[in-house]
C-alpha cells in the first residue's frame, strides 16, 4: 500500500511537471518542449510554406524563396535570380536572430514566433510593414 501511494504521487508530480514545461516554451507558437538545441533546429535549409505582409497572403510570390542557416553562423538566401550571403546570431535571450552582412541590406532582426525541427516562423519589420515567414525544411 505504501509503494502504491508513492507511485501515484510520482505519476501525479510527473504529469504536473510536463504540463508546466509545455507552457514554458520561449516562442509563442511552439507546440511543446524539445531536447534539440536552438542552433540545431535553425541550422538547415528552409523553404517558404507561407508568406504574409501585414496579414495579406503573398505566398505565391515567394514560391522559390529559400534560406539557409548554418551552425557556424553563416546565412544565405535565394529567390529566383536574387541571392545573398551574410551572418546570423541569436540575440535578446535567443528570442530574435540578427542577420548582417547581406549586400544592399542593413542588418535585419527576425523575431522568432516558432522554432521547431520542422517549422521556423518569424517576422521582421520593413518600415511599417510586418513581413511574416512560415518556413519548412527544404
Amino acid at each position: 500500500m505504501k509503494n502504491t501511494k508513492k507511485l501515484i504521487t510520482l505519476v501525479i508530480l510527473s504529469g504536473l511537471m510536463m504540463v508546466g514545461l509545455q507552457g514554458c516554451s520561449q516562442y509563442p507558437d511552439n507546440s511543446g518542449i524539445t531536447l534539440v538545441s536552438k542552433i540545431d533546429r535553425v541550422s538547415k535549409a528552409w523553404q517558404v510554406e507561407n508568406y504574409k505582409v501585414n496579414g495579406n497572403d503573398y505566398t505565391s510570390l515567394m514560391a522559390s524563396y529559400t534560406e539557409t542557416f548554418t551552425k557556424q553562423g553563416t546565412y544565405d538566401f535565394q529567390w529566383a535570380i536574387l541571392g545573398g550571403t551574410g551572418t546570423w546570431a541569436f540575440q535578446t535571450n535567443d528570442a530574435e536572430i540578427k542577420i548582417t552582412g547581406v549586400s544592399n541590406v542593413s542588418a535585419k532582426t527576425l523575431v522568432i514566433l516558432k522554432l521547431e525541427e520542422k517549422a521556423f516562423w518569424y517576422y521582421y519589420m520593413d518600415g511599417s510593414d510586418r513581413k511574416e515567414f512560415h518556413l519548412v525544411p527544404q
